[in-house]
């Protein structure tokens, strides 16, 4: 509203209304930053300063008479601290806007009481905070840019399965079918869908579903495991699915939640899912299918929000021929299929898993221990039966046995040494000939197999136990043309 429309208001009246205050007292009201003003019993201006003058937009002389009520009816500003104070009789503390400067302003009314308790005058200190608004906007804005770039930085680290999280979950590939397999990982971490792991025992298959959690939007979520065979069939429900209080004689008096329900917000990993019986398979597939449980003893059904993935190192498709596993559950559960290649058929990460399992037990056990190069030879010629677990166990197995710093052969297992002894006993050298022939001959056959099986010098190098250079000066001696090789 234009000022000349409440200015004239006062022009007509004697300035009677103006509060008597001291010299000193002007000068310290004058000194503040902030805005003050005065009013009397009844909300007439008494006073104003001259910082409250700047944060209004009009002079303390157009005001000085005026009634408040008047000035908010004038709307020269949207609250009015001095009108609440009168009906409250207590102090009051409100945001406002005033309409002449366009300021944002935080405006408190004191109450001050004569001797009959009675409000006397009303003091109000004004200060703008358009200005602190604008920068916390600013601020805000700021924080959401950050924090979108932090989510976004977050989301890249998830999806990249990088070196330090491969061994830390203890999944290293050097051969192609494991780095097709760790590349799917990462792929299908981005989606929500439903994953069957497919693996002979001790392959794996719980740490590619770690890497493929790591690769998801859940990687800061619950991960539950849940080994389907190892539950007592009578505890299975109450298990996954939790039970409330006196479900049944020995059951906690608070109720449990299941392995589902701690799974909430996260991934359940149902390993060994083919254990699980037909009975149970029904429960789990109608929790798939609702997302939602019921507790035993319960009456409520729970909401849920859970990837699953499953694993077995059984033949499902064979079982659910012979009805031993519900077909329904099997599609549900089998939506994206992974395939873990037992050890055997990777024979390239042999040499890096045993170096990694040697560090990590070094450092368990505060040694520094290296393996001979005879012992990685019989490690690449034994079939692993028990995969990745067995190579593991049998790592810690000789490290801890074994004398001195090098691990010979001596402490390898009988029965990977009786095995790599038959492989050996298959070469034959026919008729007698020089010693030194002889190993020749072996020689040869040796590097052949090995550049066949790795095709560069640099890892038959690793796997012979020699130096690079040793392979490539010996391949030129043989002059063997059927081996092509890269360096």
């Amino acid at each position: 509203m234009d000022k000349k429309g409440y200015k004239r208001e006062v022009d007509n009246k004697e300035n009677t209304s103006e509060l008597e205050i001291s010299q000193e007292m002007k000068q310290i009201l004058e000194s503040s930053y902030d805005g003050i003003w005065i009013t009397d019993g009844e909300g007439r201006v008494l006073y104003m300063n001259s910082a409250n003058e700047g944060i209004s937009g009009f002079k303390r002389e157009e005001v000085i008479g005026l009634n408040t009520q008047e000035l908010l009816d004038k709307k020269l500003f949207s609250k009015s601290a001095v009108l609440q104070v009168l009906e409250s009789k207590k102090t009051v503390t409100t945001i406002g806007y005033n309409y002449i400067t366009n300021k944002r302003v935080l405006i408190t009314g004191n109450p001050i009481l004569d001797n009959e308790g009675n409000i006397k005058y009303i003091l109000n200190n004004v200060r703008d905070i358009t200005q602190l608004e604008n920068m916390s906007k600013e601020l805000k804005d700021k924080q959401k840019i950050i924090n979108k770039q932090k989510e976004k930085i977050e989301r890249l680290k998830a999806l990249k399965i990088n070196e330090t999280s491969i061994e830390k979950l203890g999944i290293v590939a050097n051969s192609p079918k494991m780095l097709k397999v760790l590349e799917l990982a990462k792929r299908v971490g981005k989606f929500d869908s439903t994953i069957l792991i497919l693996g002979e025992s001790g392959v794996g298959k719980e740490v590619v579903a770690k890497a493929i959690v790591q690769s998801s939007d859940r990687s800061e979520g619950p991960f539950i495991k849940v080994n389907c065979g190892a539950i007592p069939e009578n505890l299975l429900e109450s298990e996954f699915f939790g039970y409330e209080k006196g479900a049944f004689t020995g059951a906690n008096s608070k109720g449990k939640k299941g392995m589902f329900e701690l799974a909430n917000k996260g991934t359940i990993f149902l390993d060994e899912v083919a254990d699980l019986p037909l009975n149970l398979q029904v429960k789990v597939l109608r929790v798939i299918q609702e997302k939602k449980l019921m507790r035993v003893g319960g009456t409520k059904p729970i909401p849920l929000d859970v990837r699953i993935i499953a694993a077995t190192n059984k033949n499902i498709e064979e079982m659910v021929s012979v009805g031993e596993f519900r077909e329904d559950l099997y599609y549900r559960l089998n939506v994206v299929t992974m395939n873990v290649p037992p050890l055997r058929e990777r024979s390239e990460d042999i040499p890096v898993l045993t170096n990694l399992f040697l560090k990590r037990f070094n450092e368990k056990y505060k040694l520094n221990k290296v393996i001979a190069p005879e012992v990685m030879d019989i490690f690449l010629d034994y079939h692993w039966p028990g995969n990745v677990r067995e190579l593991l166990n049998i790592i810690e197995n000789i490290l801890v046995v074994s004398r001195g710093e090098e691990i010979t052969a001596q402490y390898v297992p009988n029965k990977i040494l009786d095995s790599h002894r038959l492989n050996k006993s298959k070469i034959n050298i026919k008729g007698i000939l020089p010693l030194k022939e002889a190993v020749d001959m072996l020689e040869e056959d040796l590097l052949k197999k090995a550049m066949k099986k790795y095709g560069t010098t640099r890892k038959a190098a690793f796997v012979l136990g020699v130096d690079q250079s040793t392979i490539v000066r010996k391949m030129q001696k043989f002059k063997d043309e059927d081996i092509d090789y890269i360096d």
